[in-house]
């Protein structure tokens, strides 16, 4: 029979897929088990979609017969339904108690939920439900995203059209890859879940394992959640994963491989490196001319065919990838400006960041692989407008964020690894960072000041002499004396000399000091994301240590223990393996620069050189 519950309190929907509740509201529940903390089911007014368990009280009414759910020796299929009935709903709660707060931002475990958009959506008859693993940072509407671009959506937009966004195993949430038989992609995909009620047992159609154990049995503790749901650890999905709350189908494609190399864990190299050069700024026009923007070239060295993208792409493609990525230092966009967008020093000046970006993205080994990186690097905007927006979209609703995306985590085994060492080694790269953090501030702040001054005030003082040694040769013309015109020719280009030595330091700055502030500034934005990444590990390990403590004092089953363990090595090996990387680029990064820095040094120094040893040449004629 139909599932009902009555609201306790009023709850205001403030996410998309949630319904807003009113008290004493009847609703029809449309499934039997809560997901972490929510129910779906359909209020009065007909809206579809997810509330708190914590704010309704079931009514199921028991079936005749013995052993019925709900009746006597049933056990009770909802957590938060007693089995021995409920008591009758009060008038109200008393004056001074609050309704529980609701769960935090929820993130689907695969069991019930398929992936897809935002709202559920009729579906042959059904409805389909789609959630992320949280919801985008960023995902505006349409017309947030560009005007000529994602002004529709196309049939193959729809999650129910064939070949569309929606997943086609959907309908069957519960199915492994090999199971698929024939189906299209069946062998290419296969289900990882970290949660014990979707063990084999369970995925045949049979009841699934009661989520309490049964009476008289032996109760076991759990490890807590943390209290801030804000954290970055939960955010990201790693509560949930060393929880054991991820479930979902990854794709053989998908799965990102750490090895352990000579000097610990590192992601598995790119097989097909390619780097991406950015040029030609150009300013373009739409809307006959009312919109103005700056379009950049980019030519990846895999494809060879040129595209085009605004800046506003790049800060889209930023977006989904730092949210897709929550182990992994995605490099900052240079600095948004609100005035003198179309100046030619503030172009040229975006341009090199965009290029060290790119760079950067290009040799990373995870980044460099994305579907999202990848289709912004090829897809032809202007050319097939549909192939961007079905891209775009992909990107914006796939299934691998949140907790899921450490389910395409693969990592070598974890006796390799010393959570002790992982700790230490953990401690000693935040102690880097900080240090680091302090040395590029302080370097930045001093090669901006020294630029500064070359343009301003070694310029201005060189000139000064320059002007000085004129006024002199001037002063010495007036002496009329045919011997001393090669003395007084001399002096004069000497303080020439000098002019443009001044004009020289003014321009050198471009050439060595602002290639190396460029580089801090993009360092600086790797420095300000390992703190979050660090947090995530951290996280991870406390869990581990509780759940220690629980075994010790015999109230956690060691195998229990063991698989939160085993999840925080996923955690702790991506992690390593993002340090590494760091390493590796910030030693080959700071090496080319400061030679290049070096080099041009030397190369202005040399120039002016021979600007004084024109000038000394002049005197051997005197």
């Amino acid at each position: 029979m139909a599932l009902r519950a009555r609201a306790l309190y009023d709850f205001r929907s403030e996410n998309p897929g949630e319904i807003s509740l009113r008290e004493h509201e009847v609703l029809s529940l449309c499934s039997e088990q809560d997901i972490e903390g929510w129910l779906e089911g359909v209020n009065s007014r007909g809206d579809r979609g997810l509330f708190p368990a914590s704010y309704v009280q079931v009514l199921r009414a028991p079936e005749p017969g013995p052993g019925a759910d709900g009746g006597p020796g049933g056990p009770a299929r909802y957590a938060n339904v007693p089995a021995g009935g409920f008591e009758p709903l009060p008038a109200g709660p008393p004056a001074s108690f609050q309704p529980p707060p609701p769960p935090s931002t929820f993130q689907p475990l695969g069991a019930g939920f398929p992936s897809g958009g935002g709202a559920l959506q009729p579906c042959g008859g059904g409805y389909q439900a789609g959630y992320q693993g949280g919801y985008p940072a960023s995902q505006g509407s349409d017309d947030d995203w560009d005007d000529e671009w994602d002004d529709g959506s196309t049939a193959a937009d729809e999650p129910c059209a064939p070949g569309g966004g929606g997943s086609s195993s959907s309908a069957h949430p519960d199915l492994d890859g090999a199971a698929g038989g024939g189906g299209a992609g069946g062998g290419g995909r296969y289900r990882l879940s970290t949660r014990p009620d979707l063990s084999l047992g369970s995925r045949g159609g049979g009841p699934a394992a009661p989520p309490h154990p049964p009476p008289g049995a032996k109760s076991s503790a759990t490890v807590s959640r943390n209290l801030n749901r804000f954290s970055t650890f939960v955010k990201s999905g790693g509560e949930a994963f060393v929880l054991g709350e991820a479930s979902g189908f990854v794709k053989d494609g998908d799965k990102l491989c750490v090895v352990l190399g000579p000097h610990g864990p590192e992601w598995q190299e790119n097989p097909y490196p390619f780097q991406c050069s950015v040029d030609e700024p150009t300013k373009q026009t739409k809307f006959k001319g009312m919109k103005s923007y700056i379009s950049y070239k980019l030519v990846p060295t895999h494809t060879r065919v040129p595209v085009h993208r605004r800046y506003k792409h790049f800060d889209w493609l930023y977006a989904r990838l730092a949210e897709k990525f929550p182990v992994i230092s995605v490099p900052h966009l240079p600095e948004k400006q609100a005035t003198g967008r179309f100046e030619e020093d503030f172009i040229s000046k975006r341009r090199k960041g965009l290029v060290w970006w790119m760079s950067h993205m290009a040799s990373h080994p995870v980044l460099a692989q994305c579907d999202a990186f990848q289709h912004f690097l090829t897809c032809p905007s202007s050319a097939d407008e549909k192939a961007w927006k079905q891209g775009k979209r992909k990107a914006e609703k796939d299934e691998m964020v949140g907790a899921n995306f450490f389910l395409t985590l693969s990592t070598p085994p974890a006796a390799a690894l010393d959570l002790q060492e992982v700790e230490s080694k953990i401690d000693g790269f935040k102690s880097f960072t900080k240090r680091m953090d302090d040395s590029a501030l302080q370097l930045n702040h001093t090669a901006n000041e020294f630029a500064r001054k070359q343009v301003t005030g070694f310029k201005k003082e060189y000139q000064k002499v320059g002007q000085s040694l004129r006024g002199l040769s001037q002063a010495f013309e007036l002496d009329q004396q045919a011997f001393s015109a090669g003395l007084n020719q001399a002096i004069a280009f000497t303080g020439d000399a000098y002019d443009a030595i001044g004009e020289l330091f003014a321009e050198q700055p471009r050439q060595d000091l602002d290639p190396v502030m460029d580089l801090l500034a993009l360092y600086q934005g790797h420095l300000a994301n390992f703190p979050d990444i660090i947090h995530v590990q951290k996280g991870a390990l406390t869990k581990v240590k509780e759940s220690r403590r629980h075994v010790e004092e015999g109230k956690m089953e060691v195998q229990k223990a063991d698989g939160i363990q085993d999840r925080c090595n996923t955690i702790s090996f991506a992690t390593l393996a993002e340090i590494h990387h760091f390493h590796q680029i910030r030693v080959r990064d700071f090496r080319s620069q400061m030679q290049h820095f070096l080099q041009q040094q030397i190369i202005f120094f040399q120039k002016v050189t021979q600007k004084l040893e024109e000038a000394l040449h002049k005197y051997d004629t005197v």
